[in-house]
C-alpha cells in the first residue's frame, strides 16, 4: 500500500471522525472517500433547471410577498404569528 502524507490538522479530524464512528482511521478514511467520490459524480442538471426555472419566475413576476408565505405556514402548521 502506498503511504500518502497527510497533514497533522487533517490527520486529528480523521482520527475523531474514526472514533464517532467506530472504524480504524484506514477504514473511516476509505468511507469518506468513497462517499465524497459519489457525491461528485451526482447529475445536477434537474437542480439546474430548478434553479433556472425558479429564475425565470422571479424576473416574470411570479413571485409571493414573504409575510404572505409565512403566514400561510403559520396557519398550516399553527405556528404563533
Amino acid at each position: 500500500m502506498e503511504m500518502m502524507p497527510v497533514k497533522p490538522e487533517r490527520k486529528v479530524q480523521l482520527d475523531a471522525y474514526a472514533e464517532r464512528h467506530g472504524q480504524d482511521a484506514v477504514t473511516a478514511l476509505d468511507d469518506v472517500l468513497a462517499d465524497y467520490f459519489a457525491w461528485e459524480e451526482q447529475d445536477y442538471q434537474a437542480s439546474v433547471e430548478a434553479i433556472r426555472r425558479g429564475n425565470e419566475d422571479v424576473m416574470a413576476g411570479r413571485t409571493k410577498a414573504a409575510e404572505e408565505i409565512h403566514q400561510a405556514l403559520r396557519l398550516k402548521y399553527g405556528f404563533p404569528g
